[in-house]
């Protein structure tokens, strides 16, 4: 059954039929992104800010909006390990460059340890996961589970 949401400032109904939304739908929910508040993204799309706030309670909305944050965070964090490369060698720099003064070198090479340790608790983690994956799969395999 189609669900069809009323748009405040047009009168238009927007209609979707199971997951797919409508584009006025998906317009709000790059705008929410886009915009910085809830009464400029309305006004992009062109619906009252009431309106935005209604459709933001309901769960398909809500389900759409979270997966659109989470592949533009996925986007954001993918463009900075692009530049992790260079600001692992700015660091370094910073860090060996006798011009530099005592306590920025020191903040550097604070910087460098802790991302050291982190990326080593890390592989440390996935190290145990692949054993423990690798063990239950050995004991599916005999059949003990």
């Amino acid at each position: 059954m189609a669900k069809a949401w009323r748009c405040g400032t047009t009168g238009t109904y927007v209609t979707r039929t199971g997951s797919k939304f409508g584009r006025k739908l998906e317009q709000a929910v790059t705008a929410l992104l886009t915009q910085r508040n809830v009464e400029e993204a309305a006004k992009a799309v062109g619906i009252a800010p009431r309106t935005l706030l209604r459709w933001m309670k309901e769960p398909e909305f809500q389900g759409a909006y979270r997966e659109a944050k989470r592949n533009a965070y996925s986007h954001a964090v993918g463009r900075l390990q692009q530049g992790a490369t260079a600001a692992a060698t700015t660091l370094l720099k910073v860090m060996l460059d006798p011009s530099t003064p005592a306590s920025v070198r020191v903040r550097a090479a604070e910087c460098v340890m802790n991302q050291s340790s982190k990326a080593i608790e890390i592989e440390d983690v996935e190290a145990r996961v692949a054993e423990l994956e690798r063990s239950a799969e050995s004991a599916r395999e005999r059949g003990l589970t």
